[in-house]
């Protein structure tokens, strides 16, 4: 796998772009807490964006499954430099706007670019080192995400919260100028009807499909259980520094529990080989719930730094397990529209956790709300599991056993 071009190409245009999305994070961040007081009101800013990015799956999933996957992510990757351009608008003038504006073209790009990413991993990679590649690729967000965070505070320090934007418009810039450099070979070998055929897709076709797959039925439940922390991380980490009263809490937390993710990505391939992976995954979103219940105690700061990293640990194994799973166990003709299905999934979860989160943090406070998602995530992971295991055992064992040969 690592004599692959492509394979390199893709892992240092996501090291070089996810540095600039990460410093662009952290811009966001200290955007908002500049000229938004209220936590609700951050939540709701964020959520206008993932709202866009939901409306337009469809219309990715099937584009991506009709046309080139490398011609979406260049369109996806320039509409990224543009959607900078707002943000510059919004620090020259103060305006909330325009960083709505931002965040809806933002996440209108990344509702293209990261299903076709997905879908073009399996055509790039053998099916044999797929796991491999999902984590080597994981971990290279990761090292882009500590980068950046780093970066980013560094930079507010020293220098303007425009030069924050002007460093992610340059890394965006890098990422369109390596997806050109990717040489695959996409449907070269269909005829032209079988083409015509390809550019009739439904989404809808992808419902059927899921129905007749338990075992990524089962890791798409799963995923609830992570995305209750996730979609609410960001203000989580604000939160936990005005606790502590202390702003580098949230550059510490990103490179913790980041560390910790890129250990686990690293670690999954062994561990995956040994453990049956839907038994694994239980365990994993059970270890998850008790990591939120344990941020009760966030205002001391080894503990707080003690869950995250414990977290970014479990996601580090879930994820590529995950999304191995998906790319081996559904057909690759469905993947484009699967991913882009499975991407709005995620949004609309993220928005529902994100709203809340912010809510709670209004009216019960930080403590309350992690003893409430942290219940949730309990009773969501015992339900799913006892329910899961009730189901015909031949059926399930002989869709593990073939997740295992992977």
């Amino acid at each position: 796998m690592w004599k692959n071009r492509n394979v390199w190409i893709l892992l240092c245009g996501e090291l070089i772009a996810g540095i600039g999305l990460w410093t662009g994070i952290i811009g966001n961040l200290e955007f908002l807490q500049q000229h938004v007081p209220s936590d609700f009101l951050k939540s709701l800013i964020l959520f206008t964006g993932l709202l866009a990015g939901v409306a337009v799956g469809p219309l990715a999933g099937r584009m991506i499954d009709s046309y080139s996957k490398k011609k979406v992510m260049i369109y996806a990757s320039f509409g990224r430099m543009l959607s900078v351009l707002f943000m510059f608008l919004a620090i020259e003038f103060g305006s909330v706007w325009w960083m709505i504006c931002f965040m809806i073209a933002i996440q209108l790009s990344a509702a293209f670019y990261f299903p076709a990413l997905q879908a073009l991993i399996p055509i790039v990679v053998e099916e044999k080192d797929l796991l491999q590649m999902n984590g080597a690729h994981m971990n290279m967000t990761t090292i882009s995400r500590i980068i950046g965070t780093a970066l980013a505070g560094v930079m507010l320090v020293f220098v303007s919260l425009y030069s924050l934007y002007l460093a992610s418009f340059v890394a965006y810039g890098f990422l369109l100028l390596t997806t050109f450099l990717l040489s695959v070979e996409e449907d070269k070998q269909l005829t032209s009807a079988e083409k015509k055929d390809k550019k009739a897709v439904s989404f809808k076709e992808v419902i059927p499909v899921l129905r007749g797959l338990p075992i990524a039925m089962t890791a798409l439940i799963l995923t609830i259980i992570p995305m209750l922390f996730l979609g609410g991380f960001n203000l989580m980490v604000i939160a936990i520094s005005e606790l502590q009263q202390d702003p580098t809490i949230k550059g510490l937390i990103y490179t913790v529990e980041g560390t910790f993710f890129m250990l686990g990505a690293f670690l999954v391939k062994r561990i995956a080989d040994k453990v049956n992976p839907t038994i694994l995954m239980f365990v994993i979103t059970g270890v998850v719930a008790l990591i939120h219940l344990s941020l009760y105690f966030a205002d001391i700061k080894l503990l707080a730094l003690t869950s995250f990293g414990l977290f970014g640990l479990a996601i580090g194994f879930f994820f590529p397990i995950t999304a191995t799973i998906f790319q081996t166990k559904v057909p690759k003709e469905f993947h484009g529209r699967f991913f882009s299905f499975r991407s709005m999934l995620d949004r609309v979860m993220f928005q529902v956790v994100l709203l809340a989160t912010g809510l709670f943090l209004d009216t019960l406070g930080f403590r309350n709300m992690v003893l409430v998602f942290g219940t949730v995530s309990l009773v969501l992971v015992t339900f799913f599991a006892i329910k899961h295991y009730k189901a015909p055992l031949r059926e399930v064992v002989e869709q593990e056993q073939k997740v295992n040969s992977v």
